[in-house]
């Protein structure tokens, strides 16, 4: 394998678009499967090159090449940020590295892609803003990577929304459960420890949903009402001994919109029987959509003006060639999974680098939902009281 291969244009004339990715472990294989798909679904002014990963381990990142389909291995970020061939960098690392990564790379004249929560604090993700708008006067583009967007029948959800078919919003209600942390023995990790992970199933699940509620819906939160909780405090450690929890298992709380819409977010790690178990509805004046992410090629819809004897929630199959995403797949009625969301996202950043395109989610929005999740762990250790959103 070649430590700096070298990239080429394809045959056809279509540019390269050299990626090199840190981190290689869930999001690093998720984000491969899109850099090696989106090419071959869709047709795109840019060609993705996966040139580089990188990851401390010399011998565990040279083989994750060689799975991921990487033509090279680095063993140091500054590194693999240098390299010539390597103009956007992707980050698939714990939260605690992305703002000095992904700075550092946006400095360095890349585009860049990070992994969600943005950052682990709203301060770095504030420098991650700047650094992202002066790359911006550069022509260089910042992404935040909240995948659950390019679901087709999320993206169908927001097309609605934005005609009116629900009308004025009125409540969003969103969970996001999953149940690898109900057992007391499960180990301790990287996601457990603040100092890496930022906060617990708030970041890790509760990010996605306010991303989308915020997305769905066309505004922002302005304030919330907590309460959190970590209900194993210590956990087993690989050389045998214990170590301490120092983050969430499960946040529950309410908000406001700016329109004054209603919104309830319930996010679990503890949550028995529940393994990817993402729910949100909105309900409006003229109807309500609801989505659950275990029927992902789905969306329930109610329109309220229909009359009442033949009205209720309808699904809507979301496999058609006119839905988002879906012209480039397979005949209607033939599902696509998690997977293809990275597809999509893939897809949507190299058409915005290639077009010059603000990029969806940006940076800007990581921050919002960080400032989201900072006043909900502030209303949480001050017994729920209501705290505001900073614009």
């Amino acid at each position: 394998m070649d430590d700096h291969a070298q990239d080429h244009s394809h045959p056809d004339g279509t540019p390269a678009l050299g990626i090199g990715m840190v981190g290689y472990a869930f999001m690093g294989a998720a984000h491969s499967q899109g850099w090696r798909t989106a090419g071959r679904v869709f047709d795109l002014p840019l060609r993705p090159a996966m040139n580089a990963v990188c990851g401390r381990d010399a011998t565990a990142v040279r083989a994750a090449a060689r799975k991921l389909g990487w033509a090279s291995a680095e063993t140091d970020w500054r590194q693999l940020i240098a390299r010539d061939d390597v103009q956007l960098v992707d980050i698939c690392t714990p939260g605690d590295s992305h703002a000095e990564i992904a700075v550092a790379a946006l400095e360095a004249g890349k585009h860049v892609l990070c992994e969600k929560p943005l950052a682990n604090s709203v301060a770095e993700a504030q420098a991650m803003v700047r650094a992202a708008e002066a790359a911006r006067t550069r022509g260089r583009i910042a992404m935040v990577g909240f995948n659950y967007r390019r679901t087709p029948a999320l993206a169908l959800a927001r097309r609605m929304v934005a005609a009116g078919r629900i009308g004025t919003l009125r409540h969003v209600r969103a969970t996001y459960l999953q149940d690898w942390l109900v057992d007391p023995t499960a180990p301790m990790g990287w996601r457990l420890r603040r100092e890496h992970a930022g906060s617990g199933a708030l970041g890790d699940l509760g990010a996605h949903i306010v991303d989308l509620a915020q997305h769905l819906a066309g505004e922002r939160l302005t304030g919330v009402s907590a309460v959190t909780e970590t209900f194993v405090a210590e956990r087993p450690l690989s050389d045998g001994g214990r170590g301490r929890v120092t983050v969430d298992d499960a946040a529950l709380f309410t908000g406001r919109f700016a329109s004054g819409a209603l919104a309830s977010f319930e996010t679990s790690r503890a949550a028995a029987g529940r393994k990817n178990a993402l729910c949100i509805e909105l309900n409006g004046e003229r109807g309500s959509l609801a989505f659950d992410l275990e029927r992902l090629n789905e969306l329930s819809f109610h329109d309220q003006t229909e009359p009442a004897d033949a009205a209720g929630f309808r699904r809507i199959l979301v496999t058609e060639p006119d839905h988002p995403y879906l012209k480039a797949w397979w005949p209607p009625g033939h599902g696509l999974g998690y997977e293809h969301t990275f597809v999509h996202q893939a897809r949507d950043l190299v058409q915005a680098i290639a077009t010059g395109a603000p990029p969806e989610p940006s940076f800007a929005d990581g921050l919002q939902v960080q400032r989201v999740l900072a006043a909900v762990e502030e209303s949480a250790a001050k017994n729920s009281v209501h705290t505001p959103v900073p614009a």
